[in-house]
């Protein structure tokens, strides 16, 4: 996958804003997304030799802002994450930058700020001053010339110039300039003293949405998490009949991604043999797999604070059996056809309702459950085999931000749906769709009539050792369609093969 892209600033031509919102659009950003294609693959390690494209961020979030509040001058500023040691401990907790401060510098360093004036166009960093004492335990920092060459921002100075900075150019605003932050985010050594006016409200907003759509140095880095992950889905199926526990398997995942440089997971694995894939976000990782039928396994590593986010589910000793196919081949066909209807413009809600009706054929025709297809929609009975939504954002974070999900709808279908409208060109989103056999869920749709009567509970005795069967991978929406960046392997007979050649 090393030249995943080739040229992609041909396929797409990044915006300085989105204009899937309200924003208004500068004259002099002409662009549009083209379908991708494997004929058109860019190198995204050289994409990744460049910097992080922080002051185009800052510029979009600035548009984004000015179009919510018209006139708005002033400043943006951000706190990166402090650092903060353990309870009782002097050893530092693990450190995670802030998304919001990140998205705005691509700078990982802990105890730093940030401030971009409006008014100037000019992006400023600051960074810790050296203290000697850390010297001697934790070698030098990044100094400030060292900052400048690393990260996309106009101007670096160090932390302890921050209020005097924020007096100094608040100084020269005209009354009613306003500074803009993040609740809470703000230390309360900072002050905004020279500032009319203190906006708490729109920058989170303003942030939150431009990140739906990535950039090309932005897919890069997923791309890169993509490779590195995919990769070691495939050295956990080389593994799997080898082993006793599952947390085996979760070393062998966690290992591939730190030996090549993506030390930082998206989030807390799911390593879940037999039965125990039934339950969407299993966490204990311990159980013995002797007489387990599958696995599976949810795992992504994180490339520069970028999320990649992949399941696949194998049969641990190579062959899958005859129910356990049966489910895979759906819940297969379920994402292939859903990721066949994506495209720019594309509402979320009509392929999460797509995977549905094409969950419920696949279900009738083994058995499990029975009568007219479109009472067994309209009944919602097909949400005790697949509860949860279809899919989310990826970027930043696993689940991202801009998916706007209602959970409070009524409808069980779509309560948990993690993102709610039409989809921009330039969002990456999952497509993970799956059956589950969890007692828990399914037993109550048994003693209620109204669901009862759709289901062969005899039948449904067969299947539930499956345990559960989920597919994912991450999409980049394009004008035309798709583009997959996760390449592990899902094609049955192929994971059959590497399961049991190794």
């Amino acid at each position: 996958m090393r030249n995943l892209f080739s040229s992609l600033s041909t396929i797409f031509k990044f915006p300085s804003i989105i204009t899937t919102t309200t924003i208004a659009k500068p004259s002099n950003h002409h662009w549009s997304y083209r379908t991708m294609t494997t004929a058109a693959r860019m190198d995204f390690e050289t994409t990744l030799k460049g910097k992080y494209p922080a002051k185009r961020h800052a510029q979009r979030v600035a548009d984004y802002i000015r179009n919510k509040v018209p006139g708005a001058s002033g400043l943006l500023y951000l706190e990166g994450r402090a650092t903060k040691l353990l309870e009782d401990n002097d050893e530092a907790e693990p450190f995670r930058q802030r998304r919001y401060f990140y998205y705005l510098t691509g700078c990982p360093l802990a105890d730093c700020h940030y401030m971009y004036d409006l008014d100037a166009d000019k992006s400023t960093l600051f960074i810790p001053p050296i203290d000697p004492d850390s010297v001697i335990w934790s070698g030098l920092p990044v100094s400030v010339d060292e900052a400048k060459q690393r990260w996309d921002v106009d101007d670096v100075r160090y932390t302890s110039d921050v209020n005097a900075t924020l007096a100094q150019v608040g100084s020269t605003k005209p009354k009613g300039s306003s500074v803009f932050a993040i609740p809470n985010q703000v230390s309360d050594k900072v002050t905004f003293l020279e500032f009319d006016n203190k906006n708490f409200s729109i920058l989170k907003e303003a942030i939150e949405v431009t990140r739906v759509v990535k950039d090309e140095y932005e897919l890069a880095i997923m791309a890169k998490a993509n490779e590195i992950s995919s990769d070691g889905h495939k050295a956990v199926m080389q593994k799997v009949k080898h082993v006793q526990n599952e947390r085996e398997l979760e070393a062998v995942f966690l290992g591939h991604c730190i030996a090549k440089g993506a030390r930082n997971q998206a989030y807390h694995s799911i390593v879940a043999s037999g039965r125990a894939a039934a339950t969407l976000h299993y966490v204990p990782n311990n159980a013995d797999m002797a007489g387990k039928l599958n696995l599976l396994l949810d795992a992504g590593g994180e490339w520069d604070c970028y999320a990649s986010d992949i399941t696949r589910t194998f049969p641990i000793n190579g062959k899958f059996t005859k129910e356990s196919r049966e489910i895979y081949d759906i819940v297969l066909k379920m994402q292939n056809e859903c990721i066949a209807a994506l495209k720019e413009g594309v509402l979320w809600d009509d392929v999460h309702l797509l995977a549905h009706k094409i969950a419920i054929d696949g279900l009738l025709q083994i058995g499990i459950l029975q009568g007219d297809k479109d009472e067994i929609l309209e009944s919602r009975t097909s949400v005790a085999f697949f509860p949860h939504g279809l899919g989310h954002y990826l970027g930043m974070d696993t689940h991202d931000t801009g998916g706007n999900p209602n959970y409070a709808d009524k409808d069980t279908m779509f309560r948990y749906l993690r993102v709610r409208g039409r989809l921009p060109a330039g969002s990456v989103i999952t497509v993970e769709p799956g059956i589950y056999f969890c007692n828990f869920i399914i037993e109550p749709f048994l003693k209620d009539p109204k669901h009862s009567k759709y289901i062969n509970a005899d039948v449904l005795d067969k299947y539930w050792d499956v345990g559960g069967v989920r597919i994912e991978d991450n999409l980049v929406i394009t004008k035309d369609g798709t583009y997959n960046l996760t390449t592990a392997p899902k094609d049955p007979e192929e994971m059959e093969k590497i399961i049991q050649q190794s």
